[in-house]
This record gives C-alpha cells, structure tokens and sequence, in this order.
C-alpha cells in the first residue's frame, strides 16, 4: 500500500515563501504522475499544480502560475511544492496525490488513488 506524507505547512504573512514536501512509501511512484491539491473551509478541493512521471513536464492552475514550482526526487520518493509569494487566498490544506498508473500531468482529481493527510497553510494579511 502507498503513504503519502506532507510536511512543511505554516503560518505566513503575505508576500512569505513556503516549501511543501511529500515523501512517499510502499509502492514505488516513481512511474506515475503526482499532484498538489488544496481545499479551503467550506470549499471543495480544488486542483493546484501536477508533475509528470519523470519530472518533465508540470502543469498549474492559473492563481499559481508564477509563484509555485512543482519538483520530484524519484531516487529519493520526495514530491515538493515551492510557493513563493503567498496570498491569504492561498490559505488551505495542501494534499499531496499520486495517481496509480496515469503516467502524464493531470489536473483531473477523479485520476489520483493516493493521498496525503494534508498539511495546512495559513497566509495572513
């Protein structure tokens, strides 16, 4: 079985920077695409950044476009999010995903099996 564990949330005042990792265990992923989510109170999760197998190609929601850089590490099972310039509308729970045999950057939640417990990041104003 697969483990997903995210580290690194925080409260930060706008403008901050934070650095999100997620290390993974059991099941290699190391072939399967992975992705940041994040879901604020009273909202649904929405879909933040993706990364494909391999590392080379990523893909973004547009609010992030700019700020947030999506990185693996397959020799180390380590997935990061580096958010740079943070707004109080990036507050949320981070969660961590990995898809099961998709291989390509995908934003479509439905195509992530794994996921983390979720880490919360509060920017303040």
């Amino acid at each position: 079985q697969v483990k997903l564990v995210e580290s690194g949330g925080g409260l930060v005042q706008a403008g901050d920077s934070l650095r999100l990792s997620c290390i993974s265990s059991g099941r290699t992923l190391s072939t399967t695409a992975m992705g940041w989510f994040r879901q604020a109170p009273g909202k649904e999760r929405e879909f933040v950044s993706s990364i494909n197998w391999s590392g080379s190609n990523t893909l973004y929601t547009d609010s992030v476009k700019g700020r947030f850089t999506i990185s693996r590490d397959n020799s180390a099972n380590l997935l990061l999010l580096q958010m740079n310039n943070l707004r109080p509308n990036d507050t949320a729970a981070y969660y961590c995903a990995a898809t099961h045999f998709y291989s390509a950057a995908t934003a479509d939640l439905q195509l992530y099996d794994y996921w983390g417990q979720g880490t919360q990041v509060t920017v303040s104003s």
